[in-house]
C-alpha cells in the first residue's frame, strides 16, 4: 500500500545562513565564532570557510525560483544574528534586516511559509569574547535579539524557532570543540545547555509579548535514537541510559515542564554542581510549544565499558581527543554498527525514525512534532548529460519519510518534514566536501542543478503520495 500524507501535511526545505549565505563581510555583517573558528587553520578540512558558500545572499532570488520549481509548501530558514545585530547587542542593522524582509515578503508572495530559526549555531563573536553559552548573559541577549526581530518580521512568520540543534551548541561546541567556538570545557559545555534552554525560554515569552500569545513557536533538538549493543546486559542498559540523559532528556525534561533529570545531575555531579540553574529557570524555560522540530539522520548505539585498552567512540560526531558526551568518560563506548552508511559515515537506519516519533509520542503526548531536518550526504556525480542521478539519496528520502507515515499511521501528531538541504553548503568542519542537498551547487560558477532526489520530492509534494524511488522526471506542468 502507497504511503499517502494528508493535505494539511507540511512539506519544505531547510537551511542555514552560515552555510549558504556568503556575503561574510558585506552589509554590515561582523564576525560569527563560526567566522572565527573556520579561520583558523586546521578546524576545518581543506581550510575551507563560509566566506561565499552557496552565495544566497546575492542570489536568493534564483534560489526562490526553485523552490516554486520544486512546489516547497515551506521554507526553514535561519537568521544570522551577527548580520542584522552586529556584535549581538545593540541597535539592529537596517541592512541586515532589509534581507530577511525581502526574502520573506518574497516567500509569502510565492504562497511559501516562512519558518524562521533564530540560532543556528553563529553566535557573534563579541559574546563568546565574554564566555558565550557559558556565559547566562547570552541567554538574556537572545532574548532581547529574538524580540527586535519579531518586531521587524511580525506575523508574516508561519513558526518561530528559538533554536536549532541546541545539543551540538552544547556539547560540539564546548565539550569536544569539533564545532565553534572549539572549546573542550566539560563544566562550560553543561552550562552552555542551561543557558541555550533558558535562552529559548526567554526568547518565547519575549516573542509572544510582541506578537501575541497565538504566535507559533518551537525549537528544533536532534535527539539521538540509542541502542544497546547487548540488549540482555544491564551494563549496556545503564549506558543507553546515561547517554539518552545527555542527549535526549537533558533537553526535553527543562522544555516540557519536567526540569533536570536527576539521573544526569548524579552522573555529572563530579564535573559540575548544576549552581547555574537559579530559582525560578526551570519555569522559565517550560513556555508553551506549538510544535517541536525534531532532526533525525541516523542511529546510535552504546555499551559499558569494560576498560581494556583505549574506548570506541564511533559516535559520528567528529574526531576529537575529548568526548562530548561530558561525565562519560571511562564508562560509556560508541560502538560502529553495520552499514550501509552515508558519506558522513553516518549509518542508514530507517526504523530509527519510526522508532524516535513513537517514543515522542508515547512520552510526551499532546505536543506536535515536524521533521525540521532529515536527509543524507553522498558523494554525487554529475552525469555527460549534466543531471544528477542520486539515487542513493532519493533512497534515503523514501524510506525516512515512509517511516514517518508509519508513524503517523501507529498516532504520532507529525504535521510536516523539511529536506535538509536545499542547496549544497558549507558543511561545518567537512568544508565542501559533504553534499547534502536536492539541488547542486557548482562552488566555482554558483550554478544551481535540482537533482533526481529534488525532482522525485516534487512528485511527492505534488501528489502527498510517496512515489516510486525511480518517479524523477519533472513534474508535470498544471495546465
Amino acid at each position: 500500500m502507497m504511503t499517502s500524507f494528508p493535505s494539511d501535511f507540511l512539506w519544505g526545505s531547510a537551511t542555514a545562513a552560515y552555510q549558504i549565505e556568503g556575503a561574510a563581510t558585506e552589509g554590515g555583517r561582523t564576525p560569527s565564532i563560526w567566522d572565527t573558528y573556520s579561520h583558523t587553520p586546521g578546524r576545518t578540512l581543506n581550510g575551507d570557510t563560509g566566506d561565499v558558500a552557496a552565495d544566497h545572499y546575492h542570489r536568493w532570488p534564483t534560489d526562490l525560483e526553485i523552490m516554486k520549481e520544486l512546489g516547497l509548501q515551506a521554507y526553514r530558514f535561519s537568521i544570522s544574528w551577527s548580520r542584522v545585530q552586529p556584535g549581538g547587542r545593540g541597535p539592529l542593522n537596517p541592512e541586515g534586516v532589509a534581507f530577511y524582509r525581502g526574502l520573506v515578503e518574497a516567500l509569502v508572495a510565492a504562497g511559501i511559509r516562512p519558518v524562521v530559526t533564530l540560532y543556528h549555531w553563529d553566535l557573534p563573536q563579541e559574546l563568546e569574547d565574554e564566555g558565550g553559552w557559558a556565559n547566562r548573559e547570552t541567554a538574556y541577549a537572545f532574548a532581547e535579539y529574538a524580540r527586535l526581530m519579531a518586531r521587524e518580521l511580525g506575523d508574516a512568520i508561519t513558526v518561530w524557532t528559538t533554536l536549532n540543534e541546541p545539543w551540538c551548541s552544547a556539547y560540539l561546541g564546548y565539550a569536544s570543540g569539533v564545532h565553534a567556538p572549539g572549546r573542550t570545557e566539560p563544566a562550560a559545555a553543561l552550562a552552555a545547555v542551561h543557558h541555550l534552554n533558558l535562552a529559548h525560554g526567554l526568547a518565547a515569552i519575549a516573542i509572544r509579548e510582541e506578537l501575541g500569545e497565538g504566535t507559533q513557536l518551537s525549537i528544533t533538538l536532534n535527539l539521538h535514537v540509542i541502542r544497546p549493543d547487548d540488549p540482555s546486559s544491564a551494563a549496556d542498559q545503564d549506558a543507553v541510559r546515561r547517554i539518552d540523559g545527555l542527549a535526549n532528556r537533558v533537553f526535553l525534561g527543562p522544555l516540557l515542564g519536567h526540569g533536570y533529570p536527576q539521573d544526569v545531575i548524579d552522573d555529572a555531579a563530579h564535573v559540575s554542581d548544576f549552581a547555574f540553574v537559579q530559582d525560578g529557570d526551570t519555569e522559565l524555560i517550560a513556555q508553551r510549544l506549538d510544535v517541536l522540530g525534531v532532526n533525525y539522520y541516523s542511529t546510535t548505539r552504546v555499551r559499558a565499558f569494560d576498560g581494556e585498552g583505549e574506548p570506541d567512540q564511533a559516535d559520528g560526531h567528529g574526531n576529537s581527543a575529548a568526548t562530548p558526551w561530558v561525565g562519560t568518560e571511562g564508562q560509556v563506548e560508541f560502538v560502529q554498527q553495520p552499514g550501509p552508511y552515508t558519506a558522513m559515515g553516518w549509518n542508514i537506519d530507517p526504523s530509527g525514525m519510526h522508532d524516535l516519533l513513537m517514543r515522542l509520542h508515547r512520552e510526551h503526548p499532546g505536543v506536535p512534532m515536524m521533521i525540521t531536518e532529515n536527509g543524507a550526504a553522498f558523494h554525487d556525480v554529475v552525469s555527460e548529460d549534466g543531471a544528477v542521478h542520486d539515487r542513493d539519496r532519493t533512497q534515503y528520502l523514501h524510506d525516512h519519510i515512509d517511516a514517518v507515515g508509519r508513524a503517523r499511521e501507529d498516532g504520532a501528531d507529525v504535521r510536516g518534514y523539511f529536506v535538509w538541504s536545499l542547496l549544497d553548503n558549507f558543511e561545518w568542519g567537512y568544508g565542501y566536501d559533504r553534499r547534502f542537498g536536492v539541488v547542486r551547487v557548482d562552488y566555482d560558477t554558483q550554478e544551481r542543478t535540482i537533482k533526481d532526489s529534488g525532482r522525485w520530492y516534487a512528485r511527492l509534494i505534488a501528489s502527498g503520495q510517496l512515489p516510486d524511488v525511480g518517479a524523477v522526471t519533472p513534474v508535470p506542468a498544471v495546465p
